[in-house]
């Protein structure tokens, strides 16, 4: 197996490569999708039906985004978390699916990206799924594991051969520094799952934002340390953004009040 990395819109990519296929790690953001394309035939030399997966380890615009133009395209087959319902669903879903492309706009213009149509939908109907300990189908070299945690529903992948595991959005990179992701839904589950990753010390870890990384005990540390003990997600930044706003303006209110 050889792993190519490409540099993707706002995040790394990764490519699986063997003499009779390949398989993407994660489903990219929908701007990926020609640059993808255009690697496997004119860099690797190969017919993009040697796509044969897209693994879909949670469903953020940069992991999800183009999995399903890539299947359009190539034919391939899309993996992803066994779980029964879609993470998008319901009305709070929708709203949430637009608030993630709107931060993964606002990601590219942090790393002046041209603008590129980023949507995509919120619904994945995936023609495998899989779970903790489950080997991804043609490639059975490498083992899912789950890592819940930033979703419900986050999957990282281990090669056993090349003790590499690849974790997605579980670590990212900012500025050089290993961080926790936003949101975190579960934040007991993403310590443990943190925990886990930092116990199994991998020779090589790789993010989806910050390529090969360093995964150290001062890190590890300062992970469990600042990781919210309360989910952070959309909604409850949002309340406390207006928390603080009507308590300012109450504040001016008052304060012009007293002043006449």
């Amino acid at each position: 197996m050889i792993l190519h990395t490409l540099k993707g819109y706002i995040q790394t990519l990764y490519i699986a490569e063997y003499p009779d296929k390949l398989m993407l790690l994660d489903g990219a953001s929908r701007a990926d999708v020609d640059d993808i394309t255009q690697y496997i035939t004119q860099e690797l030399n190969r017919p993009i039906t040697d796509l044969k997966v897209v693994v879909i380890t949670h469903m953020h615009p940069d992991h999800a985004g183009g999995a399903n133009l890539l299947r359009a395209r190539t034919g391939c087959a899309l993996v992803s978390a066994d779980r029964p319902n879609q993470w998008y669903s319901g009305l709070d879903g929708f709203i949430m699916h637009l608030t993630d492309i709107a931060l993964a706009m606002w990601v590219a213009k942090r790393k002046n990206q041209p603008k590129r149509n980023l949507w995509y939908s919120r619904h994945l109907h995936p023609q495998v799924r899989v779970g903790e300990g489950d080997v991804i189908p043609g490639f059975e070299d490498w083992r899912v594991m789950e890592t819940p945690g930033h979703t419900d529903r986050d999957l990282s992948l281990y090669h056993c051969e090349q003790d590499l595991l690849y974790v997605a959005d579980l670590i990212v990179e900012v500025k050089q520094s290993l961080i926790s992701p936003f949101p975190i839904f579960h934040p007991n589950q993403y310590r443990a799952s943190v925990k886990r990753v930092f116990e199994m010390a991998p020779k090589r870890l790789l993010a989806a934002h910050g390529g090969e990384v360093t995964f150290d005990k001062e890190t590890y540390r300062y992970l469990i340390e600042t990781t919210p003990r309360t989910p952070s997600t959309h909604w409850r930044v949002t309340k406390i953004q207006l928390r603080s706003l009507f308590t300012a303006l109450w504040s001016l209110g008052r304060a012009k009040r007293k002043n006449q």
